[in-house]
């Protein structure tokens, strides 16, 4: 009954690989009970969140449950997927984001990040409300209790440091297995698609509708020229929001990793890596973004530190990102 708990500490300090792995083989295995899609979701929310843990590796349940319920609302309303394997039935969380949808008539066409931020906390808090009962403990319990801490009164977890160096070296394969894994349960209670084409609909619910937010902040703090050419960007629509380490790696919208770049970079960037020589420029841009007091107090400038950005640049490297990019047009370096 370890998915009903309320509080669990890790009781492994250190892991092998090896034995991480046998975890993550037996949560993906039919031996784990799975009869909702809750932990293939919470573990693609955790892959999301990796870089958003403080120095302690903690982890906030607001921002965990930010992107468990912006996945779930793209899988149920969005895409119309059931996630439960008894007919005539729903998901608790299913039926709080249909609830929602019917009260308030929002079109299936509709992803999260279009609802308005009052429906979207809305929402976070009556999804994180009914997984403290039934998710948090699943997972935990599917590792024999190592692979973090968690505390439902206080609302965090803490990630078990080896599960966490694990997570970050194997991020991309284990989102695959994750992302693979759903569209396989998918594909046992829902008619619309073979695992194929629900395997395409998994791997794109967590991407954001509009970087314009965004776009409104770094146009304030940025000098009117491209950050990678450096060339003058003289029209708004010229100027585009990049992810310096590619969004396809780590699938999540941070200031501290979005520059402006021109229309021709970014196209040209594309999903590749930019040479190290711009990390060490967004490091400093970064620098600078925490001595402005209207940016630091930002939920993700909160978590940012210059070493998370370098070891995410080399585990991106790890995770298969070696076509380095570079700008056409040639930079001079100081």
């Amino acid at each position: 009954m370890s998915h009903k708990l309320q509080v669990g500490e890790m009781k492994a300090a250190y892991l092998t690989d090896k034995e991480i792995w046998g975890h993550f083989n037996f949560i993906f295995s039919a031996k784990s009970r799975n009869s909702t899609t809750y932990k293939f979701v919470l573990i693609k929310s955790l892959i999301e969140n990796l870089y958003n843990v403080n120095e302690k590796l903690e982890l906030n349940y607001d921002i965990l449950f930010n992107s468990f319920s912006q996945i779930y609302w793209n899988l149920v309303v969005h895409h119309d997927l059931h996630q439960i394997n008894m007919v005539g039935k729903k998901a608790e969380v299913q039926r709080i984001l249909l609830d929602a949808q019917s009260k308030y008539q929002i079109p299936d066409t509709f992803v999260f990040d279009k609802l308005s931020d009052e429906l979207q906390i809305f929402l976070v808090n009556k999804v994180k409300r009914k997984c403290k009962l039934n998710v948090m403990g699943a997972i935990y319990g599917d590792t024999a209790g190592t692979i973090y801490d968690f505390d439902n009164e206080r609302e965090y977890i803490r990630f078990n440091s080896a599960f966490y160096s694990f997570m970050q070296r194997f991020q991309r394969v284990l989102r695959y297995m994750s992302n693979y894994h759903l569209a396989l349960f998918l594909e046992k209670f829902n008619e619309q698609g073979d695992t194929t084409k629900l395997l395409l609909k998994v791997e794109n619910v967590s991407k954001r509708s509009s970087l314009d937010p965004f776009y409104q902040v770094l146009s304030s703090f940025y000098d009117g020229t491209c950050f990678y050419c450096k060339k003058s960007i003289k029209k708004k629509d010229q100027a585009h929001v990049d992810h310096f380490i590619p969004w396809s790696f780590v699938q999540a919208d941070q200031l501290w990793n979005l520059v402006i770049a021109c229309s021709t970079c970014n196209l040209s960037k594309n999903d590749k890596l930019a040479m190290d020589f711009f990390l060490e420029a967004l490091m400093d841009r970064n620098s600078s973004f925490l001595a402005s007091p209207s940016l630091k107090n930002r939920e993700d400038m909160k978590v940012y530190t210059s070493k998370k950005l370098q070891d995410l640049y080399e585990y991106s490297i790890d995770n298969g990102y070696t076509d380095i990019w570079k700008p056409r047009k040639k930079i001079c370096h100081p």
